[in-house]
């Protein structure tokens, strides 16, 4: 029995737009930044995200597991808490387009990580994908160059390399017990906004700026960024090849940073363009072998 050539395109159509979604939302975080500290904002947005996934699993009939374990606690504290505060801070001084590519080098910090931590052998092509991506990093970086922030790259490539450690860690704890996908992203989000609120209350900081914009965010955030965006993600990687959604990371930076130019007026610099384009050539290098794998392939 064929599957009907109508779900591939709705998966398509879905992969595109949780890339407009998770890209745009470059420019709304940097936009946010004018009003609320990385720490607020974190906060609050993490814990109505984790409120919107416990909604869709209400809404579709899921499990509420409990998912046990320390693995859960360090996943909320790496992926939600930690990546989530080091983007939203990295945005206070760098442009949304350049933080976004940063961040999506995760995939680079990922391959000596999974070598170390999960004994992965890593083909020439993975090593050579990974030399591309450094030569882009160092262009968009200019070493050369006294211009932008230093601190805000070092914060976007932590939130990438946390990222990377989150990764790590999800692999091992589905390795050890059989979860749901939705369940324990719901649960490790709930766990790391729960650390991101004490903190905030504990830590002094400037009042938010309660505009509509604000407000605004925050659904986007919840509703879309988080909710429907994780939806979506679910559908496409039920209706798709991994490979094929995995290419959706090319799509995620390149709309930020076009939202940024469009929107803000971050036009990047020759340099960070190569750089960016680099980056972009390595990501595909890692993603396209896939599609020529069998369906079946994992």
């Amino acid at each position: 029995m064929t599957s009907s050539p109508a779900l591939p395109r709705r998966a398509l159509l879905a992969l595109l737009v949780l890339s407009l979604i998770w890209g745009y939302n470059w420019v709304v975080m940097k936009e946010v930044a004018r009003l609320a500290s990385p720490l607020d904002f974190s906060a609050i947005r993490t814990a109505l995200g984790a409120a919107a996934l416990f909604l869709a699993m209400r809404v579709l009939g899921r499990p509420m597991q409990r998912i046990p374990g320390r693995g859960v606690l360090l996943l909320g504290l790496l992926q939600t808490a930690a990546f989530t505060l080091l983007i939203q801070w990295a945005l206070v001084h760098g442009g949304a387009g350049k933080t976004a590519v940063l961040v999506y080098t995760m995939p680079f910090w990922l391959a000596p990580l999974a070598t170390w931590l999960l004994g992965e052998r890593i083909g020439s092509g993975q090593w050579l994908a990974t030399g591309v991506a450094a030569a882009g990093l160092v262009m968009i970086l200019e070493p050369w160059s006294m211009g932008g922030s230093a601190f805000s790259n070092l914060l976007a490539m932590g939130g990438g390399l946390c990222w990377a450690l989150a990764t790590v860690v999800a692999k091992r704890l589905r390795q050890r017990q059989a979860v749901d996908l939705l369940a324990l992203t719901a649960w490790q989000m709930l766990f790391g906004a729960i650390v991101l609120c004490v903190a905030a209350l504990l830590v002094p900081s400037r009042p938010i700026d309660a505009t509509p914009y604000f407000y605004g965010a925050l659904a986007f955030n919840a509703l879309f960024a988080t909710g429907l965006a994780w939806l979506l993600w679910l559908y496409v990687l039920q209706h798709l090849p991994a490979a094929i959604a995995g290419l959706s990371a090319l799509g995620i930076p390149a709309i930020g940073v076009l939202s940024g130019w469009l929107q803000l007026g971050e036009r990047p610099s020759p340099a960070e363009m190569a750089g960016m384009g680099l980056i972009g050539l390595a990501l595909a290098m890692l993603s396209l072998p896939g599609l020529r794998r069998p369906p079946n392939t994992p």
